[in-house]
């Protein structure tokens, strides 16, 4: 394990039961503290929490995980299955010894933290779905394949001009550049192979089933403007989980802990004070 210089944080690898190798980030070591676990969205890498976890870790101990084939992470041939992320996350917080988790997820990650609180309800607390959903509709599979295979004929470059579109608002494009050239960075990092088969996982995910088997607190949070994973998604999720809350950020599109981190941290505040009541 490796302890990086500001001492509170511990950055190193999880070996899974099938020998990929997980990259982790542990936020705010020690104590008694609540435990957070945080997912990204598809293409991205643990860093993209980073303005969250500023706000959490001076009251909860935060693990940020890079999912397979995404970041530090080993990126072995697909195909991928969410049900295959939400295993290497149980295998990564079972060798930490950090279970008892508010698990978390944007887009991508929340999928998977929505089939991981549903498949290891004993390690889960709660859930925070954020710009997620639980089925993409009848012609997903359809509609990331032909996205998938346009990845692997012309690279990931051509899909720049789609993505930052879909992931922030006009308005928060245009105040706040660095923020969007980070994510076109970590972006153009990814490798096709594995890009391609996350999208074909997402593509055939249908969680519509999950929704009654999560009976811990669940926070669904969306932005007024996703297009990704649009509002009627959220909705259906919050209708599916009995005491869920539902949260519309206006204004924002789909990656609102990047466009909106106050409010997506207050959310989880709020799921962390419900946890203490149970």
């Amino acid at each position: 394990m490796k302890t990086l210089p500001s001492g509170d944080v511990e950055s190193a690898y999880v070996t899974v039961r099938d020998g990929t190798r997980i990259a982790y980030s542990l936020h705010g070591v020690g104590g008694s503290q609540p435990r957070v676990v945080l997912l990204h969205s598809l293409a991205m890498d643990r860093d993209f929490w980073r303005p969250v976890v500023e706000q959490l870790t001076p009251q909860a101990s935060v693990l940020t995980i890079d999912c397979r084939g995404h970041g530090a992470s080993d990126k072995p041939a697909g195909p991928y299955t969410v049900e295959i992320f939400a295993q290497d996350v149980h295998d990564v917080i079972g060798a930490l010894n950090f279970n008892g988790v508010v698990i978390a997820g944007a887009s991508m990650g929340g999928c998977v933290s929505l089939q991981f609180a549903a498949t290891y309800p004993d390690a889960t607390r709660a859930v925070g779905l954020i710009d997620t959903t639980a089925w993409y509709g009848p012609s997903a599979p359809q509609d990331w394949n032909v996205r998938a295979e346009n990845a692997e004929r012309e690279g990931l470059a051509p899909l720049v001009d789609f993505q930052t579109t879909r992931w922030f608002s006009d308005a928060f494009r245009a105040a706040h550049p660095e923020v969007v050239e980070r994510c076109v960075d970590t972006f153009l990092r990814n490798e096709v192979a594995s890009f391609a088969a996350t999208g074909r996982m997402l593509g055939t995910f249908d969680g519509r089933a999950l929704l009654p088997q999560v009976t811990v607190p669940a926070c669904v949070i969306v932005g007024e403007e996703d297009y990704a994973a649009p509002p009627a998604m959220a909705q259906a999720l919050h209708a599916g989980i009995p005491g869920s809350t539902y949260t519309l950020v206006m204004g924002a599109r789909h990656l609102t802990p990047l466009e909106s981190p106050d409010l997506v941290a207050h959310e989880l505040f709020r799921l962390l004070e419900r946890t203490a009541c149970t």
